[in-house]
């Protein structure tokens, strides 16, 4: 933990970078992870603007596109130290979160610290962990914490996680409850690759002469905390705003859900439509911002009712078919006429 920051050190609202600082630092990373990385620049911008809002991610994809080597490239590129826990069956929650160990020497009992003490913490196929090791996350996704025997450890910041998922193989797999779906900004996938972009991740592999490809490091830990103070800085319009509770509200009444997006979800929507803006340039939201953004905030929050779960409907479609029937606000110009912080 070398690279991370106490709470205490972390940079006050006085030290946030300015929007122009953001996006050219924001672009820097992006395009440093794209040299590994290749195809998927619009999924990692979408990730990379989930940490400066302060998210968590899931990826959650077939197996093979490059998931686990986008978080670790993601880590390096920011200069966060970087945790990988491979989730299987027999997992235990002190397996992440770390335990106390008796110390002969000294008699006493010592806390060793899991690997969710880090900068991002990837816990790689989450789903094939029992749900009581997976809700061993939860506090430290809420909170930036870890309770432990009755003793509550900070965790250092920044602190992200990120986890992958399979959605394809289901025998021995336990799907994350809604809760813990909940806690994650955005669910993402890669897809598979267009031929011409398949053609260079083989040249490059060819090129390289080794297996593992490797990124350099952009930024520093206090620089990334510095740019997700740089995204708090930013103003969202009321009526921006308003849409965004209008989405959310909009899949609580849909015949198709039996559960719709929290107040979390509204939340999440502007948080990240707020970071894609900044990464774009703007310190101001527009509407286009929240519809860029709205399937992979929503989507993974919403429960099918029955009927629309043996119909084989997707929460994804939901999402896309409320975009186009909910009213957006009517003014989409610049800080004048969207209200940005100027």
């Amino acid at each position: 933990m070398s690279d991370a920051l106490t709470p205490e050190a972390a940079p006050s609202a006085a030290e946030a970078l300015p929007v122009t600082e953001i996006a050219a630092r924001g672009r820097r990373i992006l395009d440093e992870v794209a040299t590994v990385v290749v195809g998927v620049r619009g999924t990692l911008t979408l990730a990379l603007a989930a940490v400066l809002a302060g998210g968590h991610v899931l990826f959650e994809d077939v197996p093979g596109l490059g998931k686990t080597l986008a978080a670790r490239s993601l880590a390096r590129t920011l200069g966060l130290e970087f945790a990988r826990l491979q989730c299987t069956p027999d997992l235990l929650p002190s397996d992440i979160t770390g335990s106390s160990v008796f110390d002969p020497a000294t008699r006493t009992f010592e806390f060793r610290p899991g690997p969710v003490f880090t900068g991002i913490f990837l816990a790689d196929e989450i789903n094939r962990t029992a749900p009581k090791t997976q809700s061993a996350l939860l506090e430290s996704m809420a909170e930036r914490q870890v309770t432990v025997e009755g003793t509550t450890r900070p965790l250092p910041r920044p602190f992200h996680v990120i986890a992958t998922s399979n959605p394809v193989e289901y025998e021995g797999t336990y799907p994350l409850p809604e809760a813990q779906l909940d806690r994650f900004m955005v669910r993402l996938a890669f897809g598979y690759p267009g031929r011409d972009d398949e053609r260079e991740v083989l040249h490059r592999r060819v090129a390289r002469r080794h297996d593992e490809p490797t990124v350099a490091r952009v930024v520093e830990p206090r620089t990334v905390l510095a740019m997700q103070a740089g995204v708090e800085a930013v103003d969202i319009d009321g009526d921006v705003l308003g849409y965004c509770v209008d989405l959310a509200a909009a899949t609580r009444e849909s015949s198709a859900l039996e559960v719709g997006a929290s107040p979390r979800g509204s939340q999440n929507l502007a948080l990240l439509a707020r970071a894609v803006a900044v990464l774009e340039g703007r310190d101001y939201v527009l509407p286009e911002d929240v519809k860029r953004v709205a399937v992979p905030v929503l989507a993974h929050r919403l429960t099918l009712t029955p009927s629309a779960w043996a119909g084989e409907t997707r929460p994804e479609s939901i999402v896309r078919s409320l975009l186009e029937s909910v009213a957006g606000p009517a003014t989409v110009g610049g800080p004048a006429a969207v209200g940005g912080q100027g």
